[in-house]
């Protein structure tokens, strides 16, 4: 297990941290770590202010809890910074860690791995929606809350990161497959046919960012309530009548809606427009969540040599 020494450079920047926590009256100190360090420094350097020891692997965070500190385990060992720090505070969020409208103080290896040496405000009242897991419990349904934050989250990363810099749509139906499978038919071909369960299990990662790819193609995915992707690229077919949306809806949250009307699924879209999240049930729009702004993208400079002159 690699150690981060709580050296000179690192107690210098975390207490800057520290200080503009307490100048700005921030609600946690988020600390993504590559490794486990001194906890006890880190607690009693932080005064009173809740800390969030964030880490890639579980044995990294060795200790943390014990001294009081809240801990969470990404497992996303080749992701960028900045989808760290989103995933982060989003299952901080899941988790009733922090609320959704908290302003967090991150401290971060921005620029160097292993180096302490980047600090960013966070106030997530500008990014996310009122989400927690509390909203979730509420809503009647035999979907394990397990699913639901699966489904959610990949919703969330669909409408932050879209595909190849461009928005990207689409709508998930969870939980009631029977009935779903029966008011929908194939768009085209479905990529997640003929795969067996195990290789269409939402829990495992890759499946997840093979779903990304996916949410490209025209139609719906359809879910099982223990998280298993049974179908993708559906046109569902559920009646749209008494049914009344908000202006500026279109067809997929119309789907979402006659689908969660019809049956006991929930439906979840995510807007091609603007990256909005919505959980639908009965045919209302329960839960909206926003995304996070989107990652900047660098460019290639456009540069053209100067020409011969003649």
């Amino acid at each position: 297990m690699v150690s981060l020494p709580f050296s000179d450079q690192f107690a210098t920047i975390y207490g800057l941290a520290v200080k503009l926590s307490v100048a700005t009256d921030a609600d946690a100190l988020l600390v993504m770590l590559d490794g486990s360090t001194d906890w006890k420094a880190i607690k009693k350097a932080a005064r009173r202010t809740k800390i969030l020891v964030v880490a890639d692997l579980e044995e990294e965070l060795d200790g943390a809890a014990e001294e009081g500190l809240a801990t969470l385990v990404l497992d996303m060992e080749e992701a960028p910074v900045f989808e760290k720090l989103t995933q982060a505070l989003l299952e901080a969020v899941a988790d009733d860690i922090l609320e959704p409208g908290a302003n967090v103080i991150a401290v971060y290896s921005g620029f160097e791995e292993g180096k302490i040496d980047s600090i960013s405000q966070i106030r997530m009242d500008e990014h996310l929606g009122r989400l927690t897991v509390r909203d979730l419990r509420q809503l009647e349904t035999s979907v394990s809350l397990d699913t639901l934050k699966l489904v959610l989250d990949l919703a969330i990363e669909v409408g932050r990161e879209g595909r190849e810099g461009k928005h990207v749509g689409t709508l998930f139906v969870v939980g009631d497959t029977r009935t779903v499978l029966a008011l929908s038919r194939p768009a085209g071909f479905d990529p997640v046919r003929g795969y067996g369960r195990k290789e269409r299990r939402l829990s495992d990662r890759r499946i997840r960012e093979a779903i990304k790819e996916i949410a490209q193609l025209d139609g719906a995915f359809i879910i099982s309530a223990d998280g298993i992707v049974e179908r993708s690229c559906q046109l569902v077919e559920a009646s749209h009548a008494n049914l009344t949306l908000s202006k500026g809806l279109g067809s997929r949250h119309w789907a979402a809606a006659a689908i969660s009307k019809t049956s006991k699924a929930i439906a979840i879209t995510v807007s091609q427009s603007n990256g909005i999240v919505r959980v639908w049930q009965n045919g209302e729009v329960m839960l909206r969540v926003a995304s996070f702004r989107r990652a900047m993208k660098w460019r290639d400079f456009d540069y053209e040599p100067p020409g011969v002159s003649e």
